[in-house]
C-alpha cells in the first residue's frame, strides 16, 4: 500500500525533475504524475477496505465461535 504510493511519488518526481522546457512535454508529465497518484490513492482505498472486510469478518468468526 504504501510502497506503491511511494513509487507513485518517486517517478512523479523523476518524471517531473528529468523533463525538459518543452511546455507540452512537461505537462505530459505532470500528467503522468497526477495519474501515478491517483493510482496510488485507489490502490491504498482498496487496500485499506480489504483490511477492513478482513477485520470485520474475523470479528463476525469470533463471534459466531463464542456464541456456540
Amino acid at each position: 500500500m504504501t510502497r506503491k504510493a511511494l513509487l507513485a511519488v518517486t517517478l512523479g518526481t523523476l518524471l517531473a525533475g528529468s523533463v525538459g522546457c518543452h511546455r507540452n512535454t512537461r505537462e505530459r508529465a505532470e500528467d503522468t504524475a497526477e495519474e501515478a497518484a491517483d493510482k496510488a490513492e485507489d490502490a491504498a482505498e482498496k487496500a485499506g477496505d480489504k483490511a477492513e472486510d478482513a477485520a470485520e469478518k474475523a470479528g463476525d468468526k469470533i463471534e459466531d465461535a463464542t456464541d456456540k
